[in-house]
């Protein structure tokens, strides 16, 4: 049986930084909703340029889309020890996609590990991010507002889902990022 854990947390909590050293450690397979879209845009497709459209704006690009891409994962790693999804799901209706896609496996999430950080955090973080990484949709202050905005509306709500499930667990992601790495693979541990 494989594992499936969700990486969670506001826009700029470090989820990219801190799945690198989860996957290698515990040999999960990362699925980033980020970078798969990403690609997508990178490579000009009809999907990237729509998802493009609406990740400039700061909304979300269509749940199918993103299941679907996370379904073919899945399907094409019979063989890695668990996943780590980074950016999903990140609202009630995709973590009751999650669950059917994954009851269909005989499967279910075995964990949700959230970095917790306060939202003039997140500015300064994303703000930085886009310095460093070009990002342009980092750039902007009232996309990164709207994305704000947004995960408190949408994507909080799963906390209360995760928490009575008995598979919610937070980190402190403030720190230095050695200091994060060490509070997030300890928690592993333990899971």
């Amino acid at each position: 049986m494989q594992k499936y854990f969700i990486l969670f947390g506001p826009p700029g909590a470090g989820k990219g930084t801190h799945a690198a050293p989860m996957v290698k450690r515990f040999h999960l397979k990362h699925i980033s909703t980020g970078e798969l879209l990403r690609s997508e845009i990178a490579s000009g497709t009809e999907l990237g340029k729509h998802a493009q459209a609406l990740i400039e704006k700061g909304d979300f690009v269509p749940d199918e889309v993103v299941e679907g891409m996370i379904a073919n994962t899945f399907a094409a790693n019979p063989h890695v020890k668990g996943f780590l999804l980074d950016g999903f799901p990140r609202t009630v209706q995709q973590a009751m996609d999650l669950d059917e896609m994954l009851e269909s496996r005989d499967e279910y999430v075995t964990g949700v590990i959230s970095l917790m950080i306060p939202d003039d955090v997140i500015k300064q973080r994303i703000k930085g991010r886009a310095l460093i990484e070009g990002r342009a949709d980092d750039a902007n202050d009232e996309t990164i507002a709207n994305r704000i905005k947004t995960y408190h509306a949408k994507t909080e709500p799963l906390i209360e889902i995760y928490k009575a499930k008995g598979i919610y667990h937070e980190v402190n992601a403030v720190g230095t990022i050695p200091e994060v790495e060490e509070r997030v693979l300890a928690l592993m541990d333990t899971l």
